[in-house]
């Protein structure tokens, strides 16, 4: 049986997110077919996905136009969506053609909804997964405008076109997406190994290690601006090229984002699915960009709030990098009961049933 999962590149939560699950629908189902369509790089998506896979290069959403990781270019954005939807029943005939030319017996999206109207209308089973939904968010930004409504009716059939949707904790409400399964958060949860990040990056474990880590999407922090703390270290993306005695550049090769998450002291971040579950999975405290008019905000917030030793911080203070204090107010705080993270067992055991998938 051969099943297609489509990955959005919108950031690097929804691979996280998918991740996990096809490790675990491949136990359920060893003998699945897989083929994942994503504009990540296949490089990335392997360090995710365990088993093997055919990768398509291609993107069949775009979520937002965006300046950097956090800074909505809107103009950008609503040209795009009214090109997009522009001739949509033709676009969904014509990648329900693509379905079919493919072979493809079973979808997953996440969370690109072009693919689930096109399965619909092409017979296929389908589904989503993920903590967001794009209709949820056009609405929340382009509602109001008078173009609008016809997309946004468009883009709600489409998620309501599949079997389901598993709505991944924590996450958006989605009132208007039918046939909702709450998942459980899901996470890779990393291996604590501070010896070997110690060795591979020339770091004393007795210093503390602080991962700058904002998401897979533009926005680097201004490092060599920021004051030097004794036995304080800053682990940096390696193509920031940042050459400080109190900096280290991460080569993503050398090792598993989730297991370099778990062996630091604190993270610093953007509001992201990935990074915050999977911090809070393994207790790291989390210092996170205070970013107000992202509709997930609020529904993070009030979770971390309960599985997390977490603070936001204003853009202009976080860039300054005067923010020690909030570094080690959190380290002293007590550590909240880790959360339950094992939401992909949970949705790959769904998505048998829902999608009748065999191996």
């Amino acid at each position: 049986m051969h099943l297609l999962v489509d990955i959005s590149a919108h950031g690097l939560g929804h691979l996280a997110q998918t991740a996990p699950v096809l490790d675990a629908l491949a136990a359920l189902a060893p003998g699945l077919r897989l083929t994942v369509r994503s504009a990540l790089p296949r490089e990335r998506l392997a360090r995710r996905i365990g088993g093997d896979f055919a990768h398509v290069p291609e993107a069949r959403d775009f979520g937002f136009v965006m300046h950097n990781a956090v800074d909505i270019d809107f103009a950008g954005s609503a040209q795009r969506y009214r090109e997009f939807h522009a001739s949509w029943p033709q676009r969904v005939a014509a990648e329900a053609d693509w379905l079919r030319q493919h072979g493809v017996d079973a979808l997953l999206s996440n969370v690109a909804y072009l693919p689930l109207a096109a399965a619909g209308a092409a017979g296929i089973p389908a589904a989503g997964l993920c903590s967001l939904n794009w209709a949820d968010l056009f609405s929340h930004y382009f509602g109001g405008e008078p173009w609008a409504a016809e997309i946004h009716a468009q883009m709600l059939a489409a998620y309501n076109a599949g079997r389901g949707f598993l709505r991944v904790t924590p996450g958006l409400p989605m009132a208007d997406v039918q046939q909702q399964h709450d998942i459980a958060p899901i996470a890779r949860v990393g291996q604590r190994d501070r010896a070997r990040v110690a060795r591979l990056l020339d770091l004393e474990a007795s210093e503390r290690w602080v991962l700058l880590a904002m998401g897979g999407m533009p926005l680097r922090l201004p490092v060599e601006r920021w004051p030097q703390h004794p036995g304080l270290k800053w682990l940096v993306p390696g193509d920031w090229q940042l050459e400080r005695d109190d900096v280290r550049g991460v080569d993503a090769a050398e090792l598993h984002f989730s297991d370099l998450l778990a062996s630091v002291d604190a993270v610093v971040t953007k509001p992201g699915y990935g990074t915050f579950v999977e911090a809070a999975a393994c207790g790291i405290p989390i210092v996170y960009l205070q970013r107000d008019d992202w509709p997930e905000t609020p529904r993070f917030a009030a979770w971390l709030a309960l599985h997390a030793r977490a603070e936001a911080l204003a853009r202009e203070r976080l860039m300054t990098g005067d923010f020690v204090d909030v570094l080690h107010r959190l380290s002293q705080a007590p550590a909240p009961a880790a959360p339950r993270a094992d939401g992909a067992g949970e949705a790959a055991r769904l998505l048998v049933q829902i999608l009748g998938l065999s191996g």
